[in-house]
């Protein structure tokens, strides 16, 4: 199994950086569309209407602003995403870790790019909150 984790760190105070990874619409700008609620046990959808791809997921864990887990099961991706945050110094430390990929193969390596891109998009949200 290959477990992709990344690492990120935002001038912004973790209540921020906890509601932009769990507040629906504020997701739908920096992710996709979705219906997240921060519930464990929620059933919800990430749908990108543009290339046709729905991820369902489920909420596994919230722990308020510290950690967020959720299953992300789309195509040919089915996986867990954990979310863990970290204030130091005015800084927020995110670390995304997704694991239950088969090996490094095209989904892992589409998943790697495909979150970096996003969470840029997060931060150049967070300078505008």
């Amino acid at each position: 199994m290959a477990e992709l984790s990344l690492n990120f760190q935002f001038n912004s105070p973790i209540n921020k950086v906890w509601n932009a990874l769990t507040d629906s619409s504020t997701l739908a700008q920096w992710i996709m569309e979705n219906n997240f609620k921060p519930i464990v046990g929620y059933k919800c959808q990430f749908r990108n209407e543009q290339i046709n791809l729905t991820v369902d997921c489920e909420v596994l864990i919230v722990d308020e602003p510290y950690t967020l887990s959720y299953t992300w099961v789309g195509g040919p991706i089915n996986t867990i995403i954990t979310w863990t945050l970290k204030e130091e110094n005015g800084i927020t430390h995110l670390q995304l870790v997704q694991t239950g990929f088969e090996k490094e193969n095209q989904a892992f390596h589409g998943a790697k790019y495909g979150w970096s891109s996003m969470v840029e998009g997060l931060e150049k949200m967070l300078e505008t909150l």
